[in-house]
């Protein structure tokens, strides 16, 4: 992986690179657990470093409420990975990804549904506002 001035876009390309041979290979209709499987797989043949099923915390009002969520990977510890293989993501699964976004602390996310073909099509960028902590 080569660093240049924006390496978060760099991931990002990488990342979609290896949706799109997971979906070449798995093709579309299986259960996000066997696209997120094959994901790290392919990501660990690329030699591209991720941590996968990243538990995220909150707080509220100052006080700890626990994990609220799990980020299906963050890679190269720049860019959140929501994996989902639905006829079509909504409102809400982008909200969850924001959410998960801003909780992780970065600001760019990919939310890849393997249920759309080409894969890329259902590839949705999120860029957020990283958490500032009080």
């Amino acid at each position: 992986m080569n660093a240049d001035a924006n390496p978060a876009a760099d991931f990002s390309h990488d990342i979609i690179g290896a949706a799109v041979e997971v979906q070449r290979v798995l093709g579309t209709g299986l259960p996000e657990s066997a696209y997120a499987a094959a994901l790290a797989l392919e990501l660990g043949e690329r030699e591209i470093g991720f941590t996968q099923n990243v538990p995220l915390s909150a707080q509220y009002k100052g006080k700890p409420l626990g994990v609220v969520h799990r980020a299906d990977f963050i890679v190269e510890h720049s860019v959140l990975v929501q994996v989902k293989a639905l006829d079509s993501t909504s409102e809400q699964h982008r909200s969850e990804a924001l959410a998960a976004l801003r909780l992780a602390g970065l600001k760019l996310g990919l939310l890849i549904n393997f249920n759309v073909f080409p894969v890329v099509k259902g590839v949705h960028r999120l860029v957020g506002k990283a958490r500032v902590e009080p």
